[in-house]
């Protein structure tokens, strides 16, 4: 008998998870293994049942789906993550894919294109909707950005560079931090400002690549 693909799903709508738990249950090389209302319900369930596939949404409570991705990615590297989201911004797209998903997807995709998303990112391959896949090539076709200020970022400038490579937004990193929204602000804009970068995705592959994370 071929062994099935252990999915586990994780998003905080009853209706999505719903919906696609019927998708799944009518495939036979598949099966659903388990359901996640959170980020940290999704590191805990794939650290219990270390699923083959995990089917991750961004915006949920209690711990995003940004920070969830590199959690699980850091346990278990060999299980592929697919994100499915309805409104993706390219801090998402590039920090859920720099952190380990292999898969982007957005919620309109049709039922049988979800499926052979899974079966791909299973197989050990990129699933990518069109819209992220144009995303990716727009940010490796911008022109080299300038060399970095001499002016060193601050101890706090650095701890909002390091937030903004997990994807938080601002409101998040102030509250990570104890600071206003505004202050945070501020401290972003001077970051993109010492680094001569132009948005924050750019920014948060610049920590990347720095090892700033």
């Amino acid at each position: 008998m071929t062994k099935k693909i252990r999915v586990l799903i994780a998003d905080d709508h009853p209706i999505v998870r719903q919906g696609m738990a019927v998708i799944l249950a009518a495939q036979p090389d598949m099966e659903l293994i388990a359901e996640a209302t959170n980020g940290q319900e999704a590191v805990d369930l794939a650290q219990e049942f270390q699923p083959d596939i995990i089917i991750m949404d961004l915006k949920m409570p209690v711990k995003n789906g940004l920070t969830a991705i590199k959690e699980i990615d850091h346990h278990l590297p060999d299980t592929g993550i697919l994100v499915l989201t309805s409104f993706p911004d390219d801090d998402s797209v590039f920090t859920a894919i720099k952190s380990g998903a292999m898969g982007f997807l957005l919620k309109d995709y049709p039922p049988d294109q979800l499926l052979d998303a899974i079966r791909t990112v299973y197989a050990g391959e990129s699933a990518l909707h069109p819209t992220i896949a144009r995303k990716l090539m727009q940010e490796i076709k911008k022109p080299p950005v300038l060399p970095p200020s001499p002016d060193p970022l601050t101890p706090r400038e650095l701890d909002v560079l390091q937030c903004l490579a997990q994807g938080l937004s601002n409101r998040e990193i102030a509250t990570e931090l104890s600071v206003s929204t505004r202050t945070v602000t501020t401290h972003v804009r001077n970051i993109l400002d010492k680094l001569h970068l132009a948005n924050r995705t750019q920014a948060a592959l610049y920590a990347y690549e720095k090892g700033i994370t």
